[in-house]
């Protein structure tokens, strides 16, 4: 991930727990499958050493993606958010004019995005037409699907 990356301290310790994770558990797991492919001879025609190796080297670019994006944060304390705005880490309530729905978003960095928790990250369509935007203000959104029209209801910090 490039560019800083804006957490709250709950979400780099989330970040923190998962890059422990990587490098204390699956790490150790992956050298473990590659000397027990090893131990099994012939190398060239050792689909689980090959298979291993592979799984060795996604396992490293992870570790390498989640501490270029550790080295790049910023924390932000909740507390001092001017929800005056659509921000980061605000919860944003919206009237979805095209479905008749009411629907809340937390807006949140990349890292964080759950979108069944309803954390959009700010690189979504739905994040960047809110962000900056006040209550009161409709937004169209372009989606795959088409066109939304959204009306902001309320702006908080959660």
């Amino acid at each position: 991930m490039a560019g800083t990356q804006y957490l709250t301290k709950e979400g780099l310790a989330q970040l923190c727990a998962k890059l422990d994770q990587l490098r204390d558990v699956e790490r150790p797991a992956i050298v473990r499958a590659i000397a027990e492919a090893r131990d099994k001879g012939d190398l060239s025609e050792n689909a689980e050493y090959h298979a291993a190796k592979e799984a060795q080297a996604h396992l490293e670019e992870r570790i390498a993606e989640l501490e270029a994006t550790v080295a790049s944060v910023r924390l932000i304390d909740p507390s001092t958010i001017d929800t005056s705005t659509v921000k980061i880490h605000c919860t944003v309530r919206v009237m979805n004019h095209t479905t008749g729905k009411e629907e809340t978003y937390i807006i949140v960095s990349s890292s964080e995005a759950d979108f069944r928790q309803k954390k959009i990250s700010t690189e979504t369509p739905i994040a960047k037409a809110l962000l900056g935007k006040k209550v009161g203000d409709v937004v169209t959104v372009t989606v795959p699907k088409g066109n939304l029209e959204m009306e902001i209801l309320s702006i908080s910090v959660s």
